[in-house]
């Protein structure tokens, strides 16, 4: 067997194996006749120079003998995943997953039988891509079975193996190949891995609309969102997603106001950049995506008149609107309007309108019942009546707080029926 590639980290690229739980945990584990390593994610992201997110681990122990060791190290031991392998360990208030070595027995695209080993190349072979198929030893040494240290250099997203095979073990790996593009990689996509894409693209059908959604929503968060995006819509599969044609040029546009006005990226925008240009494709996304209810509240709100929003109609205009909606809401819809005009990034007016919420402080409605009630309007619908008519006039006039402003609103909105 041809042995594994392998490269020492200094131990300052890594502190947290060496102190606090996940030191605990692998002392526990990889002991006694059983090994444990950190692998995935957080041994890819450290490489990559990126901070470390969850920390996984992948022992020879079966899943019993990780409960036993668990309890008597006084870990608390959570069996999420147990038929899988997986016990999460919870140390000093933080998750740790732990996952016995496996191999998949069956597949069908979405659900896997496996069955348990302590062969750690054949673990390897199993996962998706060669950068997440890293081990790191509680004794800093990095141990690729498949091309991964090589692939993390060149920026390749590239799955183990047979491409074709690998994502007909999980179809969703489809989406996660442009997903990880979008995050890690640079230059030319894996042509294998592409073409494989491609040709599965008809079981992506099968897949759980939450699942979809998860990968979606992380490929518009990542920072090579564009060329990902461009590559899934030129390849078919962006359209069988979205179930509508993609507005590419709108996100890209987009992600570059955001930038340029250093306001946070927001997936959720870009979704509605990408997707949304009336109220009923927001419609379509929640119910293709599974989108939660604040999602698909913020994705209507964006669609709603959109193309009426412009900074030659005036700040008056703006900040009726502001005030209206609110600060959310109007960001969303300005950037969005914004992102389908034809002006650049730098654009003084845009950039100004877009910033309004910064600039200026929403006013509270300075009116309220008694001040009709008090002038002899009845309580019920003709008081309701009057509120509304002198909150529009008030909006009109820009906002006075005035006495005497204030005064002849109110009894504008009485005489008015």
């Amino acid at each position: 067997m041809t042995p594994p590639a392998t490269i020492r980290l200094a131990p300052e690229k890594a502190p947290w194996l060496a102190t606090g739980p996940l030191k605990k945990i692998l002392s526990v584990l990889d002991a006694d006749g059983e090994e444990a390593r950190v692998v995935g994610g957080a041994v890819r992201n450290t490489l990559l120079g990126i901070p470390p997110g969850d920390f996984d681990i992948a022992t020879t122990a079966k899943p019993e003998e990780v409960l036993k060791r668990a309890a008597s190290a006084g870990f608390h031991a959570v069996p999420t995943g147990i038929e899988h392998g997986t016990i999460t360990l919870v140390v000093n208030d933080k998750p740790f997953e732990v996952t016995t070595l496996r191999e998949d027995v069956e597949t069908d695209g979405r659900h896997a039988v496996v069955k348990f080993g302590r062969d750690w190349k054949k673990d390897a072979e199993r996962r998706d891509f060669t950068i997440n198929a890293l081990f790191l030893t509680r004794h800093f040494d990095v141990i690729d079975f498949a091309g991964g240290i090589a692939d993390i250099k060149n920026r390749k997203i590239r799955f183990i193996g047979d491409a074709e095979r690998r994502i007909a073990e999980d179809y969703l790996r489809v989406l996660r190949f442009f997903r990880f593009y979008a995050a890690y990689g640079e230059g030319v996509m894996d042509a294998e891995g592409l073409t494989a894409c491609i040709r599965a693209r008809p079981h992506l059908a099968q897949l759980s609309r939450e699942r979809v959604r998860v990968e979606l929503l992380k490929l518009l968060a990542a920072k090579h969102a564009i060329p990902a995006l461009a590559s899934m819509s030129e390849a078919g599969i962006l359209i069988d997603v979205l179930g509508g044609v993609p507005l590419l040029a709108s996100v890209s546009n987009l992600i570059k106001a955001e930038t340029e006005l250093r306001i946070e990226h927001s997936a959720v925008r870009h979704l509605g950049a990408l997707a949304v240009r009336i109220r009923e494709d927001a419609d379509r996304l929640r119910e293709r995506l599974r989108l939660a209810n604040e999602e698909h509240r913020r994705l209507r709100g964006m669609a709603e008149n959109w193309w009426r929003i412009d900074p030659a109609e005036g700040e008056a205009q703006s900040k009726a609107l502001l005030y209206r909606i609110g600060a959310e809401n109007f960001r969303d819809r300005a950037l969005i309007a914004f992102s389908r005009s034809a002006e650049k990034a730098d654009d003084r007016g845009w950039k100004n309108l877009v910033g309004l919420p910064e600039r200026w402080a929403t006013p509270k409605f300075p009116l309220a019942s008694k001040d009709f009630v008090q002038r002899g309007v009845e309580k019920g619908p003709a008081l309701g009546a009057a509120l509304a008519r002198a909150e529009e006039a008030w909006i009109a006039a820009g906002f006075p707080q005035e006495k005497s402003a204030l005064d002849a609103i109110v009894q504008a909105a009485i005489v008015a029926k």
